[in-house]
């Protein structure tokens, strides 16, 4: 994804699911394709939710996480938050299609428009990647901030460059400064460093063009 596709018709810059504006239609069927639901719903599995639980997923994009996470547990409170306008349109549209409730908002994961200690679970599904370094940690103090005390943060996404098939096809879709922040270390350092406890690599997934690390950590 180039810089080029970042979308200037907001007061900030983002960078648009699919990369272009253009591609959007086809970035579900394509995910989908290349593993993402797969991926997305081993990252609900591991929140272990329960009924009444209050969910955020920041950079919800078209909404597939939280529709996914509603179907599965119809007895949690879901809210979707985005910057593209665009997305949410289909993220609505598709949930009014599987008749369920998401509430989704726009807005920014590093100023997040809700109170303090609201959210049982934060989910960040393959969207960690596409906030700029100088962000990653704003957006990190942000989501412990909206979390409940015991409440807990789940992180999936692609891991920096390794070499192999995998990585050959990453770095046609996913260019080296989008991921060089994307190691274990950086990762779990910048978690730690925004307040969560016990944080940890919780696995690995193979996806068609890398692999995913999944992580967690506790307020």
């Amino acid at each position: 994804m180039s810089e080029s596709a970042v979308n200037t018709k907001s007061e900030k810059s983002f960078l648009p699911a699919a990369g272009w504006d253009w591609l959007l239609p086809l970035y579900d069927p394509f995910v989908k394709l290349l593993g993402g639901e797969a991926a997305r719903k081993q990252l609900v599995e591991q929140a272990q939710l329960q009924p009444g639980h209050n969910v955020l997923d920041v950079g919800c994009g078209t909404g597939t996480l939280a529709i996914l996470t509603k179907q599965l547990h119809p007895g949690v409170a879901l809210t979707g938050l985005d910057p593209d306008p665009k997305a949410l349109a289909s993220a609505r549209s598709k949930a009014g299609r599987a008749r369920v409730s998401v509430q989704f908002d726009q807005g920014f994961g590093d100023h997040l428009p809700y109170p303090v200690g609201i959210f049982d679970r934060v989910f960040s599904s393959l969207m960690y990647h596409h906030v700029p370094a100088e962000q990653k940690g704003a957006l990190l103090k942000e989501v412990y901030r909206v979390l409940k005390p015991g409440g807990e943060f789940h992180l999936c996404d692609f891991e920096a460059h390794e070499g192999g098939m995998h990585d050959f096809l990453l770095r046609i879709s996913h260019p080296k400064d989008r991921l060089k922040d994307n190691t274990e270390e950086r990762v779990l350092r910048l978690m730690e460093q925004a307040g969560f406890s016990d944080c940890r690599k919780t696995g690995r997934r193979s996806m068609f063009v890398g692999m995913v690390a999944y992580y967690s950590g506790k307020h």
